[in-house]
């Protein structure tokens, strides 16, 4: 499930949404948790979750935990500037470089974070358990470990032409 909305400058996409239920005396209480994704479409991105008794206050509170976890991710003129991978728990996701025009090729919870972050154009394979939680969390770390080409010349010492 994954659905949109602009909160001022940032793009929110809701991944998931779960229902859990306690049997009580009465009957079952049902409670809500809510897995969101939050970007500003430039190259910040961050996950958050939340639980409610309600669908609404369960995404609110994703939100704001996922605008408090916002993270840096560099970027080359609409895609990547390379091929990485990312690992959680059981799920195994590989994100591709593509050229102007392919678009974002990817499921839905790696295409939430993708859109996010403002990337246009990529190719993503994922692997193993196709949990939206962990396909998520994947995906930020894979963007997290992204270097450009100047970072890596200033971290080595070296030109790379």
């Amino acid at each position: 499930m994954s659905t949109s909305g602009n909160r001022g400058e940032f793009i929110e996409k809701v991944v998931q949404i779960r229902r859990c239920a306690a049997v009580v005396k009465g009957g079952r209480r049902f409670s809500f948790s809510a897995i969101v994704v939050i970007g500003d479409g430039r190259g910040r991105v961050g996950w958050g979750y939340g639980k409610a008794n309600e669908v609404p206050p369960s995404v609110e509170k994703a939100n704001k935990d996922g605008s408090r976890k916002l993270i840096a991710i560099s970027l080359s003129e609409g895609s990547i500037p390379h091929t990485i991978e990312g690992r959680f728990g059981a799920s195994h996701v590989i994100l591709v470089p593509a050229r102007p025009g392919t678009g974002v090729i990817a499921g839905s919870a790696v295409r939430a974070v993708c859109e996010a972050v403002g990337i246009r154009d990529i190719l993503t394979k994922s692997f193993g358990s196709p949990n939206p939680a962990n396909l998520v969390k994947a995906t930020i770390k894979a963007l997290e470990s992204l270097r450009s080409r100047h970072e890596v010349e200033r971290l080595r010492g070296v030109s790379l032409t």
